[in-house]
C-alpha cells in the first residue's frame, strides 16, 4: 500500500473518532474546546507519520508537488478535516463568537 494512502487513511481515521466520539462528549458546541482538542488530534496524527518518516528523506506526491512527511500530512488532514467540521459545527449548532 502506498504511504501516501496510508496517511490519507490515518488522518480520515482519526478525524471520524475525533468528530464522531469524541469531540460530542468532551466539546460539545464549544468552538474552543473543538479547536484546542483538535490540536491534540493533529498533532497525533503528525507524531505517528512523523514518527514513521522523519529522516527518512521519503518524498509524498500531492498533485505535481514533491512534499516531506509533515506538509503532505498537514494538508491532507485539513482538506479532510474542513468539510467534517462544516458537517459537525451545522448539526451541533456551534456558535462562532
Amino acid at each position: 500500500m502506498p504511504a501516501e494512502l496510508l496517511v490519507v487513511l490515518l488522518n480520515l481515521i482519526i478525524i471520524l473518532v475525533s468528530y464522531l466520539h469524541l469531540y460530542p462528549k468532551v466539546a460539545g458546541n464549544n468552538i474552543n474546546k473543538i479547536a484546542f482538542f483538535d490540536l491534540f488530534a493533529t498533532g497525533l496524527a503528525l507524531f505517528i507519520v512523523g514518527f514513521k518518516y522523519w529522516g527518512t528523506g521519503y518524498q509524498f506526491a500531492l498533485m505535481s508537488f514533491s512534499l516531506n512527511w509533515f506538509w503532505y500530512t498537514f494538508i491532507i488532514y485539513l482538506v479532510l478535516e474542513i468539510p467534517i467540521v462544516l458537517w459537525y459545527c451545522k448539526k451541533h449548532d456551534v456558535k462562532f463568537k
